[in-house]
């Protein structure tokens, strides 16, 4: 586990980027991926349209991250 971030090459829209996001993000942003049966530079790209320009990348997806764990715990209450 680290618990600095990490910084991993994507491709959006044809372009190649670097996010960098701690080891857990990474994890289970690919989990998501996996769950949704999309490559995980697929799942990148939505969470990059709907970011809109206010928010980095990196936050979006930690976002998008937290927001999947809290309805998956609300389903479960």
């Amino acid at each position: 586990m680290n618990a600095r971030p990490v910084k991993h090459s994507v491709t959006l829209k044809g372009h190649r980027t670097s996010i960098s996001l701690e080891d857990e993000f990474w994890q289970a942003l690919r989990d998501l991926a996996q769950k949704k049966s999309m490559p995980i530079n697929a799942l990148i790209e939505d969470i990059d349209v709907d970011r809109g320009t206010t928010m980095g990348l990196a936050s979006a997806i930690r976002l998008y991250v937290l927001r999947d764990l809290q309805a998956r715990l609300t389903r479960s209450d």
